[in-house]
């Protein structure tokens, strides 16, 4: 969030991608190998970023940065191609 508030007040020539899995994928998998797998669904939810939404491409907009969503391959190559045609800060959140 600071690097992209950074990056509006400068002026950056800047494109961040941001990979958005909306889940702590990494704990999901420490979990399993200590044997704390099958936790039950509260346990579970907090390893869920869905709820609610984190909205990068909007929080970026907000920033005064131009913002996408990238939500197929298609649209993250047409949005990172526009990205580096052009010069000022620019955010794309990839969905994964």
């Amino acid at each position: 969030m600071q690097a992209l508030w950074t990056m509006a007040r400068e002026n950056l020539d800047v494109t961040v991608v941001l990979c958005a899995n909306r889940s702590y994928s990494i704990l999901k998998i420490e979990l399993g190998r200590v044997g704390a797998a099958g936790a039950g669904p509260r346990a579970a939810s907090m390893l869920d970023l869905h709820d609610p939404e984190m909205n990068w491409a909007r929080i970026g907009e907000g920033l005064g940065i131009e913002s996408s969503r990238a939500t197929t391959s298609e649209e993250f190559i047409a949005q990172y191609s526009s990205a580096m045609a052009q010069r000022g800060p620019r955010l794309i959140e990839a969905m994964l």
